[in-house]
């Protein structure tokens, strides 16, 4: 599938769409050795004069060690026919399973030798610029800790867009 290059303040989706309820996979490594997750929390925006996309990961998620070993990753969405595997890939580890494998989506190599999948619809490619991990003393409103009962406080990744792609 042909894939056309853009610039990120072309993309005509609505973003808080996109991601809270379209969702997405956050995809890092390389052709050989990669995984990636669904996530639903995260934000577009301009930081430093550039592009940006923040995500959350949790520090226990197999893919937090891929996007912490790797310069770059990928946001990918998806069309409704692919709920599914966005299902199937929260629910279950890179660890024990090729999660792309089973869910039949097809990986290919970015631009910068990062990992994405043929039958996405947007694909954003990510040089990571700067992360930071949760903590608790540092809510002003702490009406969100009750998502850190265990202590896991996310992960703060924000991310220059260096890539932007869609399949028309």
């Amino acid at each position: 599938m042909p894939f056309t290059k853009i610039l990120p303040e072309n993309i005509s989706d609505n973003t808080f769409k996109l991601i809270n309820k379209d969702w997405f996979l956050i995809s890092a490594g390389n052709t050989e050795h990669n995984n990636c997750m669904t996530a639903s929390w995260g934000g577009f925006g301009i930081l430093w004069f550039k592009p940006v996309v923040y995500i959350f990961v949790r520090p226990q998620r197999y893919t937090n060690e891929f996007i912490k070993n790797n310069e770059y990753f990928t946001l990918s969405f998806f069309d409704e026919t692919h709920r599914d595997a966005l299902n199937y890939c929260g629910k279950n580890s890179g660890r024990d399973k090729n999660k792309a494998k089973e869910c039949y989506l097809q990986i290919f190599e970015t631009t910068h030798k990062s990992i994405a999948y043929k039958e996405s619809r947007l694909i954003l490619e990510c040089k990571k610029l700067y992360s930071e991990p949760f903590k608790a003393e540092n809510f002003i409103d702490k009406s969100p800790l009750h998502h850190y009962a265990n202590g896991d406080f996310h992960i703060m990744y924000i991310a220059e867009i260096t890539e932007c792609l869609i399949n028309e």
